[in-house]
């Protein structure tokens, strides 16, 4: 090969290096943190307070029935939660079966559904006192104790709190995947980020804020897909801290078939993207102005590459220029560096997938791996516009699979009472069309 080919080899690995090596040494940074997370300590027997859980759904007719009376069987006062289904889109036999249930429905239309839409029209129709507001999604399964810990943690005057999202159903190799993907984000993102002092990521479910700070913050709220992102870069922005509960577990449905996964995270890098562009430069200036590095650092957490793509990027050019190197090139430095790379890489995701992955199962869910990085590849292509339209991820688990063994909760009877019938606290949505599909 001329010398004038190697140079132009040697300063292609330079600048993929580069761009590779930084979001490696981010992730790897704070996967190394996360080993030493330890979870706080809350008392149990604290004051405890009313909590509003709040549970949108749009056609969740499928899960949000058994989701709703595994809700009922926290091992918290049944007069001190409200479980509040806000049903946007669902069948009127759904609806029936609800309102036998003693909780809250709220039924709500919009021309173009979205999640805070939905949220925003529950709060305005709620006239209960409440300290604390739960949010979560219409698959989510909480363990009998979620509410007991979330209160505890309240004593400590958060604004906001995020629980640990993990799955409820390991059935298939995409699941398996995206079950590993989660506790990956929840060491990395939630664990490492308190650990050096910065806030922990919320999800979009399983969290819980203050909830007059909550209604407050989510009426300036216009997202259509993130709106979890708006208001955590909301909460940055203003200083205030999001703790995380490692021990406060919510369970929820991993995707299973290709063509969710793809649209799901179509949405998720859409928005991602979008609020990067939106704020980076108020975070830089607020970081170099004000020494807001919480703000900043999620700015930057948004133009990271999926973890996916990152890994598959680095194995593969990695090993691409390391046979350049040896065979081509010469360039022993830079093989060095490769090697580096990768091992960092492989370290960082070494460190934050739980022990309990372990196993001949996510050894044949590998097997997979390729697929999903080109499904990844693929969402990233298509995401122009998605964060204008309303994807709708769609869930089948029975949230049975999902029952969580917390510390043996109460089942629904004796809370009579506790929630509306579905009447007086309902918005009607008179003269609204009921959209759904193309939104």
């Amino acid at each position: 090969m001329s010398i004038d080919k190697i140079y132009l080899v040697n300063a292609m690995q330079v600048v993929f290096l580069i761009a590779l090596g930084i979001p490696v040494l981010y992730i790897l940074l704070f996967s190394i943190a996360g080993l030493f997370y330890k979870q706080p300590e809350y008392t149990l027997n604290a004051g405890l307070r009313k909590i509003a859980v709040l549970i949108p759904g749009y056609k969740e007719d499928a899960v949000i029935c058994d989701v709703a009376k595994q809700s009922l069987s926290q091992n918290y006062p049944p007069e001190l939660y409200d479980v509040i289904i806000i049903a946007d889109s669902f069948l009127p036999e759904t609806l029936l079966r609800l309102r036998e249930l003693p909780v809250t429905l709220i039924e709500v239309h919009f021309d173009k559904s979205t999640k805070s839409k939905a949220l925003n029209k529950a709060m305005e129709q709620l006239t209960g006192a409440y300290d604390i507001a739960v949010v979560l999604d219409a698959d989510n399964i909480m363990a009998t104790d979620f509410l007991m810990k979330i209160n505890a943690a309240f004593e400590k005057n958060w604004f906001a709190l995020q629980g640990h999202r993990t799955a409820k159903n390991m059935n298939s190799s995409l699941a398996i995947l995206d079950a590993a993907s989660e506790e990956i984000n929840n060491h990395i993102f939630r664990k490492g980020h308190r650990v050096l002092g910065l806030s922990s990521a919320i999800i979009g479910s399983g969290m819980a804020f203050r909830y007059d700070y909550f209604k407050d913050l989510m009426s300036t709220v216009r997202a259509i897909g993130g709106f979890d992102k708006e208001i955590e870069l909301k909460m940055l922005r203003q200083g205030c801290k999001i703790e995380y509960l490692d021990d406060a577990f919510v369970y929820d449905e991993k995707v299973q078939k290709a063509e969710v996964f793809s649209n799901q995270r179509r949405r998720w890098l859409s928005a991602q993207f979008y609020y990067f562009r939106k704020d980076f430069l108020s975070s830089l200036r607020d970081l170099l102005l004000k020494g807001n590095i919480d703000y900043f650092d999620k700015a930057i957490q948004f133009i990271q590459p999926p973890r996916i793509l990152l890994l598959g990027s680095v194995l593969l050019l990695g090993t691409l220029f390391i046979v350049a190197g040896l065979f081509i090139a010469h360039s022993q430095l830079l093989v060095i560096l490769w090697v580096i790379l990768i091992a960092g890489c492989l370290s960082a995701f070494f460190f934050s997938i739980p022990r309990s992955f372990y196993n001949y199962n996510t050894l044949h869910a590998l097997l997979s791996l390729p697929g999903g990085m080109i499904l990844m590849l693929g969402s990233l292509l298509k995401i122009r516009g998605a964060n204008r339209s309303f994807i709708h991820t769609v869930h089948t688990e029975g949230a049975g699979q999902g029952q969580a063994q917390g510390g043996g909760g109460r089942r629904a009877e004796g809370r009579e009472g506790a929630g509306a019938q579905g009447s007086g606290g309902r918005a009607q949505g008179e003269g609204q069309e009921e959209e759904g599909e193309g939104q």
